[in-house]
């Protein structure tokens, strides 16, 4: 009687395709899909997910400065900047943060949500957040993502 023998296949850099999306921000709340773009970031909408590579895809986000806070956040949420030194902490709250780079609100979210080591520093290299809606990247042909 011969025994079945299952493997599990592991992505690795030479059988990872990378694919090109364009998100649109437009009334989008910044936590809800920045969560969605961390997952193709990192690649787990992907049926060969492997935690230890990078997987993911790239993603263009565009109207970065349409994006909208449930609650009182954009009054009330604080961005913090510390540069090391005494008093070198800054703070400036979400609706100024929007009017002055609307880009940063996203990409910050987006970047908490990745690992905190080489392969998310890897990772947030794919994403490009615009505040209006044209892209360079045109040449890439990117899909459209809907969430």
């Amino acid at each position: 009687m011969s025994k079945l023998h299952f493997t599990t296949k592991h992505a690795n850099a030479a059988t990872v395709q990378h694919n090109w999306y364009v998100v649109d921000g437009t009334n989008q709340t910044v936590g809800r899909v920045a969560s969605k773009i961390a997952s193709v970031l990192r690649g787990k909408n992907k049926a060969y997910y492997t935690p230890h590579v990078d997987c993911g895809d790239y993603v263009i986000v565009l109207n970065a400065e349409k994006v909208v806070f449930s609650g009182n956040k954009f009054h009330d949420k604080q961005y913090i900047n510390y540069s090391g030194y005494p008093g070198g902490k800054k703070e400036e709250a979400a609706e100024d943060l929007i009017k002055r780079r609307p880009e940063v609100i996203m990409e910050r979210a987006i970047k908490g949500m990745l690992p905190k080591n080489r392969l998310g520093r890897k990772m947030i290299k794919k994403l490009f957040v615009y505040a209006g809606s044209a892209h360079p990247h045109s040449a890439q042909q990117p899909k459209e993502l809907k969430f």
